[in-house]
């Protein structure tokens, strides 16, 4: 029998852009085990993008086609293998990955529903997989590799016999030691993918400690952590950074609790090296460990800008975390730890989680003006996914909470495949429950909306100073943002108004609804134009930060002047001292990813040292860092900053859509114009340039 002829896939969307730019390192490491343990007798391809693998199954179809099934792919990975069945209805088909049931009678439900699915390894992937391809190099023939696999129960798998009853043996198998998989990074597997539009991904440890239940990572079978050597780790950092294209300045890492264990130091320190002798990464998205963030901080603070410190808390109410299984950081604890993050030049991001277990309206304004006052630079509130392969999803979890739930279109993954088939993925979404309505959710929607654009790191971060000086509640101020947003600009007024529509008009009764409408057509027409289909938190920030950033300036400043004034000791001084903070932000946040944003640079005069006072931390009042001669300050974007934000949109599009994608991956250190002293016709840059 020639080499087995297998396909894996890790698929993202790109009809109107890249829709998940992570390079495929899961599917890498199945391949790389599997080379390692059958040589020349399998014949393996990685598929990234829908078209090639939709082009290579009608081309020369595969023995065994292998899909990973997550919620942004699972709906195109079932239509590739009813593709492929249906010329080769004994190609075997496997999924894999963690958006499978962990309850049995959800799990035959699932079985039954996708009959096209032969078999399905849940979590780690690379030794249930090779069962698989074991067997299959057993057969006789390549028309009898099916019966061969299907005949019995094939350890770390879920399969179906030949008669389609589930058959199961040990469904779940963890690698102890994981360096035991070759590295598809240095074996050049993932070669072909450094292609310029997807980003690297960097993996140093499997698992997570904690049981959140709307995790797919919640359960059992992952809670314990497996590691790779740092001398793996290191070799693989080298290898991306030697063939990282020059228009990819971003990394990916995958660890679910970076930062919280020892060894993470070192590998910060070595990530530290080489974006000191190769400029990358510029930003890193990782997710930062939800306990000991005094470790966290040390890890990664040699890092700087480049990275955030993730604070989720998904709640601050107790009575929701005991719903969740999850145990918080404290709002004490959070406070304290202020002067550590701004020692270390970090920014904070903590993510919100709307619609949990036992959440009303109160309890979600009350999370998010406790995470304002401890000062987050950004605030992310996410709507509450009903993920397969989290507890949350199970229907006891379902029933005890009175979930009410919609569903809406997964942002930028549709397509319209070769056999005419158009396909999108769609996520069921907690909107309400018997204490709290839809009206509240988009209510709780607006004003994440509004604390995510004005208080989002660095651009506004002088008035919001300026207001805690003068012990304004920097909460009030974003909740009267919202309440006179009938005074506000008209084309603010029309961005709010259209990002609440867009909040209800993205809910569905039903998936089956939802794929029947976008069948025609002219309604699928909106999904290309970037009309339907969108993340609209990210679609109007990218429409504010583009368009319209002088106008968000011109309605928060007057909110901040307003509030200032009901102050008792209002007057001249603090008014003059208004307008040079009010000055300050409109120099940092106009024109920022402009197609002339180099040639726009507006200046100020200023009688307040602002960066001193901004440094402060010991919450020294702005009038004692008046200036004895008043300065004058350009604000501009650096080569560099240019390079990198332009390269980002080149990579995603330069349009609405292309744009809410590519913000999510620019730093705010990088987004932002820096204030640039002017002397004697020399410009002095006031911020360090990395």
């Amino acid at each position: 029998m020639n080499p087995l002829k297998i396909y894996l896939g890790d698929l993202t969307y790109d009809t109107v852009t890249l829709a998940t730019e992570a390079m495929p390192l899961n599917i890498g490491f199945v391949a790389s085990y599997c080379l390692k343990k059958f040589g020349s007798n399998v014949d393996i391809t990685l598929f990234k993008y829908i078209d090639d693998l939709d082009k290579a199954i009608h081309d020369s179809p595969p023995d065994i086609l292998a899909l990973s099934n997550y919620c942004w792919s699972h709906n195109v990975s079932v239509e590739m293998f009813r593709m492929l069945k249906e010329t080769h209805p004994n190609a075997v088909t496997v999924m894999g990955g963690p958006n499978f049931p962990i309850d049995l009678p959800s799990q035959e439900k699932f079985m039954k529903k996708y009959p096209e699915i032969d078999l399905y390894v849940p979590i780690d992937g690379e030794v249930g997989f090779s069962n698989i391809v074991e067997l299959a190099l057993e057969a006789e023939s390549k028309e009898k590799i099916k019966e061969r696999v299907l005949l019995k129960p094939i350890d770390g798998c879920v399969s179906r016999d030949l008669d389609g009853k589930l058959q199961y043996t040990i469904p779940v198998i963890r690698m102890k030691k994981l360096d035991e998989i070759p590295s598809p990074y240095t074996t050049g597997i993932l070669d072909k993918f450094f292609d310029g539009k997807l980003t690297p991904m960097l993996q140093t440890n499997r698992g997570c400690p904690f049981k959140c239940t709307f995790c797919t990572d919640g359960k059992d079978e992952v809670n314990q952590v497996t590691v790779f050597s740092t001398e793996r780790v290191k070799a693989e950092l080298d290898y991306i950074v030697k063939h990282v294209p020059s228009n990819t300045h971003n990394m990916l890492i995958s660890d679910l609790n970076f930062g919280m264990y020892p060894r993470d130091q070192e590998t910060c320190d070595y990530i530290a090296y080489l974006q000191e002798k190769y400029d990358y990464p510029h930003f890193i998205l990782v997710s930062t460990g939800k306990n000991q963030k005094e470790k966290i901080i040390n890890a990664i603070k040699k890092l700087g800008s480049s990275i955030r410190l993730v604070m989720s808390v998904q709640s601050m109410d107790n009575d929701v975390l005991t719903n969740i299984k999850r145990d918080n950081i404290s709002l004490d604890h959070m406070l304290a730890l202020y002067p550590a993050i701004k020692e270390a030049s970090l920014l904070t991001r903590s993510e919100v989680i709307s619609g949990l277990p036992g959440d009303t309206y109160e309890k979600e304004i009350e999370t998010l003006r406790m995470l304002v006052h401890a000062r987050m630079d950004e605030i992310q509130v996410h709507t509450c996914m009903l993920l397969d392969g989290s507890e949350m999803a199970t229907p006891a979890e379902r029933e005890k909470w009175k979930f009410l739930t919609k569903f809406r279109i997964l942002q930028r993954d549709f397509a319209e495949l070769s056999n005419g088939k158009k396909v999108m993925e769609i996520e069921e979404v907690v909107v309400g429950n018997d204490k709290m309505s839809i009206d509240e959710y988009v209510k709780v929607r607006l004003l994440a909306f509004i604390i995510y654009v004005t208080g989002r790191g660095i651009v506004y971060d002088p008035i919001l100073k300026f207001l805690r000086e003068h012990k304004v509640d920097v909460f009030d101020y974003f909740l009267r943002i919202m309440e006179r947003e009938p005074t506000a600009p008209k084309v603010i007024c029309d961005v709010l108004k259209r990002f609440k529509d867009a909040t209800v008009d993205e809910l569905w009764d039903s998936p089956e609804e939802i794929i029947s409408y976008y069948q025609d057509d002219k309604n699928y027409q909106k999904l290309l134009n970037g009309d339907d289909g969108i993340n609209v938190m990210y679609h109007f920030l990218a429409e504010v930060t583009a368009e319209c950033m002088d106008e968000w300036a011109d309605y928060i400043l007057k909110i901040a002047n307003e509030l200032l004034k009901e102050l008792k000791n209002y007057d001249q001084e603090m008014e003059k001292q208004f307008m040079s903070i009010s000055h300050y932000c409109y120099g940092l946040a106009h024109n920022p990813i402009g197609n002339d944003r180099m040639s726009t640079n507006p200046e100020y005069e200023f009688a307040y040292d602002i960066i001193k006072w901004l440094n402060d931390i010991k919450g020294t009042p702005l009038i004692d860092f008046r200036l004895n001669v008043p300065l004058k300050i350009s604000f501009q974007l650096t080569e560099k900053q240019f390079k990198s934000i332009q390269d980002t949109i080149d990579m995603f599009g330069d349009t609405k859509v292309g744009r809410s994608k590519a913000l999510r991956m620019i730093s705010m250190e990088t987004l932002w114009r820096r204030p640039v002293k002017k002397t004697n016709q020399i410009s002095l840059n006031l911020h360090q340039v990395s």
